[in-house]
């Protein structure tokens, strides 16, 4: 199972009821924070979620409202008990912007490790697969997706072929590999290939372009930003490297995801609301994220 849960959606500064733009995704004990914006860990508390299982940290771009909340965060979760290395991944010069606005959190109790993405870059964090992918911004910005994969059904009449016994299947099923009779056997060759996993994709702070279309075909959930729903707003979202609703939906409609969830408003946008049915004459599984928004995305079939 993966959890997700929207921690802010607001853009730009944050309002009383809106803390800016962060996303935790959590699965087996391990957790990904994507962006951390001012008073992330704020956010978080109002949460049920921990900081202390964030083992990696996906920044998209450096602008004050997707970074400034690193050093407060860093120190709540060195006040946590954390000890083990935090990655913190993202654009290229990703070290030296952390390392800089992270003079004020100095003496943390566990080791910052760094790594440069660019598009089509990929890690892996535990059991998710993470893939950044570049959108169009005033800056490099990079969206992610995350991937979740799940093994194939374990096929007994393949395990008895070739001759395995039976004491050893369920180490073949946790383990994914294991050595028999000085021959190496791995789960492949015992399942009936790979099942659908679960996908979650996220953007914000980009013009709408085919690449991330691309990375957002068939997500379980796709977050995308919608600054603006109003289409006279067209002009300054082009201007400043951002998304109305409308063409969120759009991006949705076309990479064939799931359900779409909003995020990343303007301070303009008091009421997220008012403009759902302009993204949903697009593509009906549009909702409104909100902060504390949160699904459980499990395996289906």
């Amino acid at each position: 199972m993966l959890e997700v849960t929207l921690l802010g959606t607001g853009g730009m500064l944050p309002l009383k009821n809106r803390w800016l733009t962060s996303c935790l995704l959590s699965c087996e004990g391990h957790s990904i924070l994507v962006d951390c914006g001012e008073g992330t860990q704020i956010a978080l508390k109002n949460t049920n979620c921990k900081m202390k299982p964030i083992d990696l940290i996906c920044i998209t771009h450096f602008h004050a409202d997707h970074i400034s909340g690193l050093p407060g965060f860093l120190l709540s979760m060195g006040n946590e008990g954390r000890e083990a290395p935090v990655t913190i991944a993202g654009p290229k010069g990703i070290e030296m912007i952390v390392k800089s606005i992270c003079v004020i959190a100095p003496n943390l109790p566990f080791e910052l490790k760094f790594q440069e993405l660019s598009d089509n870059t990929k890690l892996k964090s535990n059991d998710l697969e993470v893939t950044a992918f570049k959108g169009e911004h005033s800056v490099e910005c990079l969206g992610y997706s995350f991937d979740l994969p799940r093994k194939g059904r374990f096929n007994a009449v393949k395990a008895k072929a070739l001759n395995l016994p039976v004491s050893i299947w369920s180490v073949l099923q946790r383990e994914g590999q294991i050595r028999y009779d000085n021959k190496l056997y791995t789960y492949d060759m015992v399942s009936d290939g790979e099942r659908n996993g679960v996908k979650v994709t996220y953007c914000t702070d980009s013009r709408p372009i085919k690449n991330i279309v691309k990375h957002a075909k068939n997500s379980d959930l796709f977050i995308c930003e919608g600054l603006y729903y109003s289409a006279d707003k067209i002009g300054r979202a082009i201007k400043t490297g951002h998304m109305l609703y409308s063409e969120a939906a759009e991006i949705a409609k076309k990479s064939d995801v799931k359900r779409l969830w909003l995020t990343h408003y303007s301070p303009a946008v008091t009421d997220p609301e008012e403009g759902l049915s302009v993204a949903k004459s697009v593509f009906e599984q549009t909702e409104c994220g909100y902060d504390g928004k949160q699904l459980d995305l499990i395996f289906v079939n």
